[in-house]
């Protein structure tokens, strides 16, 4: 029996919904390849075959969150949760399987290439879940929205091109229109549908109105920045929190998605379109504020025409949107509200 006493330990762990595949590495030699039951219990277990021996383990992120993460931390296993972009993949690498995936993800843990993802703490991920739960609701409601305006154009009862807004008074009017049993019956349900999300979504915002007093200073800095008002703030700051954990400007674009791609040769660099790589949500509502912040900002709004007219706008919106983030981050680190233009006195957040 293989004595690891003393020596460190690198496990890969490829978790699906009902296994885990996993592979270990010791000394720079392949020793176990298994495949467990997802089951954290029956995880810790197995790390005890390994008895005396430090464990270093790793597992990219998706749908299981960070749940296994803190189990493991809290069971002495020194885990980190790796971003699935970071994972080197041969050119030549044409077979997916979940064996050769944890292999892939212990051989360079073992080489030390593999970086931990910003991990929430408990508290702010659990303020997440209104934030997100808010997002869904909306897209629900904007669905059914569309459903009822379809079941009208199919009968021709509501013009082409028409901005009627859907809302609680425009749905009575639109129910009192004469229409055959079963059209009305289904517009009936869809309104129904409709005011559900649309009610749900007001209890929703009670209870995130309620958490934005927690944190107060953080939402103040937020919502003064052009473009950004209470319900941008909170999802924000529930993603990215009060941003200490990037050291630099650069993680906290990567991790926001904002990176554009490089080709460099020689004495010639080229960038091409953003990675990708990092959160979509924080991507979308930078750039959303972004096309709300050149109207208010000069300093915004002269950067976003130097670059769109060699450019284009698309890669200008990604820039203010850059830049919008970084004067974010100054403002919390020196604890003062957004400068609107930049020579205005400061004003100092208690």
């Amino acid at each position: 029996m293989f004595n690891y006493k003393g020596k460190t330990i690198y496990m890969g762990i490829d978790v699906h919904k009902n296994s885990y595949s996993v592979s270990v590495i010791c000394d720079k030699v392949l020793v176990k390849r298994d495949k467990l039951v997802a089951d954290p219990k029956i995880l810790l277990k197995y790390c005890n075959n390994f008895k005396g021996a430090h464990i270093k383990s790793a597992y990219e992120a998706g749908f299981c969150g960070f749940y296994l993460h803190r189990f493991l931390l809290t069971n002495g296993i020194e885990n980190i949760v790796v971003n699935p972009a970071s994972i080197e993949i041969s050119a030549r690498d044409v077979v997916k399987t979940d064996k050769r995936d944890s292999l892939k993800i212990v051989t360079q843990l073992s080489d030390g290439r593999l970086s931990c993802i910003y991990i929430p703490s408990v508290k702010r991920e659990d303020k997440r879940n209104l934030t997100r739960l808010r997002e869904q609701f909306v897209k629900q409601k904007n669905r059914s929205a569309c459903q009822i305006k379809s079941v009208l154009h199919l009968y021709g009862l509501i013009e082409a091109h028409t901005n009627s807004r859907v809302c609680d008074a425009w749905l009575k009017k639109t129910l009192k229109l004469k229409l055959e049993k079963n059209c009305q019956f289904r517009l009936q349900k869809l309104s129904e549908t409709w005011r559900y999300f649309d009610l749900q979504l007001k209890l929703i915002n009670k209870e995130i109105a309620k958490e934005a007093k927690e944190d107060h200073w953080l939402e103040v800095i937020y919502c003064s920045s052009p473009g950004i008002g209470p319900t941008t703030a909170r999802k924000l700051i529930n993603e990215l929190d009060d941003m200490s954990q990037f050291s630099n400007e650069e993680k906290l674009f990567s991790y926001a998605g904002l990176t554009p791609r490089e080709y460099s040769s020689g004495d010639h660099v080229r960038q091409g379109h953003i990675t990708k790589k990092g959160k979509p949500i924080i991507r979308r509502l930078l750039v959303e504020s972004a096309w709300v912040a050149i109207r208010t900002d000069s300093s915004l709004a002269a950067i976003f025409e130097r670059i769109s007219y060699k450019a284009g706008k698309k890669r200008a919106i990604i820039g203010v949107a850059r830049i919008l983030l970084g004067r974010i981050r100054t403002c919390i680190k020196e604890k003062r509200l957004y400068r609107m233009p930049l020579q205005e006195t400061d004003i100092q957040v208690a």
